[in-house]
């Protein structure tokens, strides 16, 4: 029997990015769901804001939640008037939950200082993310709500407080059925006291309830959990609660929640969805054709503003995630580093209509992204008989590279052995920015302008880092100007 709890059993450790999406207009003028999206940093190598921002608005998405406040990205985002969501990282919560003036410090310095005619159009402040995750054991308990009061303080202090709310982005794990069915939902027994003060605190300022919701969890956690009930069509177990019928788990683990805000007081308190995905590797149900299918359905319900059976109509939601992550820990999950609708290099993984109409069509792409040289780091096989050090050298490769993609039913999964010990090799090379010393390995590796990818496994050349490119860029326009300063001497 599959259970209740794990359709709400949501533990993924972001620290993490995802994008947003708006209403939209398609040629019979037909209006589509408004949608946001996750946009994260835990990458190695970094697109330009700018690049990402340009491919954010050239497909029509019109709102972004950051996992943190960043200026350069920040600022990236001014007079595009896309709606953002900046944030504050949970290893920060104790500053501001500690002193007034450390939240005043940080709203004037990360929020107001971007508030002028035709900046940064910021809606919501992110206090922390997903800080009551059972796994967390406690660690952010006392400081999270504290730091919530006073950072919508800060904000009303600033003269901000109608504009912009402050809010905390909660994983479904902070609520639970007591019958196995949404009509059962209420807050986790542990932070049930917690629980009610946050809430209530949100609907005295008007500032919504965010919720991470994850359907791909539910199965990753528990092999018995239905298949079909973690997609959108149907066809396969329903729960029937009081005579109302779900189909599916998004709308069941939505409709506890709304049941938990009921008993808490609160049965109005808006709702967002701040994150839910589909990831496309790091797991046999990790795959383009499953996130394919995920958000056709899901974009389809979206697009037909249906809601959950408790909340008919609109939901507020931003899709996890805009780009694939390198650097997001693997603790809950190969797959972690693999949640984004757009690969590392802001390409697109897989067909997906944002409008939720159907059409077979890929995104538009990041445009000039720069890569690294064409070439590659691979075992080499006149070294076959040389491979005492082989294992080490993997191992120490994938602990600083990603080699997520090897795992069991990832898309590299069914390399031979001399191609899981290239794969390895050069995603080490690649993080390394192409150092030729990183391409050794005691004499067993080689450099080779042959693409090495294979099937489904692609062995990536890395994009040149944003940062690097600043910083050349700054370098570039320091020595350009002394030139023309010596030129006047």
């Amino acid at each position: 029997m599959w259970c209740w709890r794990w359709m709400i059993s949501c533990v993924c450790i972001n620290l993490w990015v995802s994008a947003g999406i708006t209403i939209i207009k398609t040629s019979n003028a037909a209006e589509v769901v408004n949608l946001g999206v996750n946009w994260g940093g835990m990458a190695s190598h970094q697109m330009l804001p700018s690049t990402v921002v340009q491919m954010i608005k050239d497909n029509g998405i019109k709102k972004v939640k950051l996992f943190e406040s960043d200026s350069w990205t920040v600022s990236s985002l001014a007079g595009t008037g896309l709606e953002v969501m900046v944030a504050i990282p949970n290893d920060k919560l104790s500053r501001f939950s500690g002193k007034f003036d450390h939240a005043k410090d940080w709203v004037k310095n990360n929020v107001s200082k971007h508030m002028y005619d035709g900046g940064v159009n910021i809606k919501y402040v992110a206090v922390g993310n997903e800080p009551f995750l059972k796994s967390y054991n406690g660690s952010f308990m006392k400081t999270t709500f504290p730091a919530l009061q006073n950072i919508q303080k800060a904000l009303d202090e600033a003269g901000l407080g109608d504009k912009i709310k402050a809010t905390i982005p909660l994983n479904a794990d902070v609520y639970e059925s007591a019958n196995d069915k949404p009509s059962g939902g209420k807050f986790r027994d542990d932070i049930k006291d917690l629980m009610h003060q946050i809430v209530k605190f949100l609907h005295d300022n008007k500032a919504p309830f965010v919720v991470n919701i994850y359907p791909f969890l539910s199965l990753y956690q528990n092999q018995n959990f239905p298949f079909d009930f973690a997609f959108f069509d149907g066809g396969g177990k329903s729960i029937n609660d009081n005579g109302v019928q779900y189909t599916n788990v998004f709308d069941a683990n939505y409709d506890t929640l709304v049941y938990a805000l009921k008993k808490a007081g609160v049965p109005d308190l808006k709702i967002i969805v701040g994150e839910v995905g589909w990831p496309t590797d790091g797991d046999k149900n990790a795959t383009p054709d499953l996130a394919k299918k995920f958000y056709n359905g899901f974009l389809k319900r979206m697009a037909n503003k249906k809601g959950t059976p408790l909340r008919p109509g609109h939901l507020d939601v931003y899709l996890f995630s805009l780009i694939d992550e390198d650097q997001k820990s693997i603790a809950p999950g190969d797959f972690e580093r693999h949640w984004g609708i757009f690969r590392y290099d802001g390409q697109p993984k897989f067909p997906i209509d944002l409008t939720g109409q159907g059409h077979e069509k890929y995104l538009v792409g990041a445009k000039g992204v720069e890569y690294l040289t064409k070439q590659w780091c691979v075992f080499n096989k006149e070294k076959s008989n040389e491979m005492n050090t082989v294992p080490d050298d993997m191992n120490y490769a994938c602990s600083l590279g990603d080699c997520t993609a090897l795992g069991y039913g990832s898309s590299c999964n069914n390399l031979d052995v001399y191609g899981n010990i290239s794969y390895a090799f050069n995603m080490y090379f690649q993080m390394q920015d192409q150092d030729v010393q990183a391409c050794d390995f005691h004499g067993t590796a080689k450099l080779t302008t042959e693409n090495a990818s294979t099937g489904s496994c692609l062995f990536p050349v890395q994009i040149v880092n944003a940062g690097e490119r600043m910083e050349f860029m700054t370098l570039t326009s320091t020595v350009l100007l002394s030139l023309i300063v010596l030129a006047f001497l």
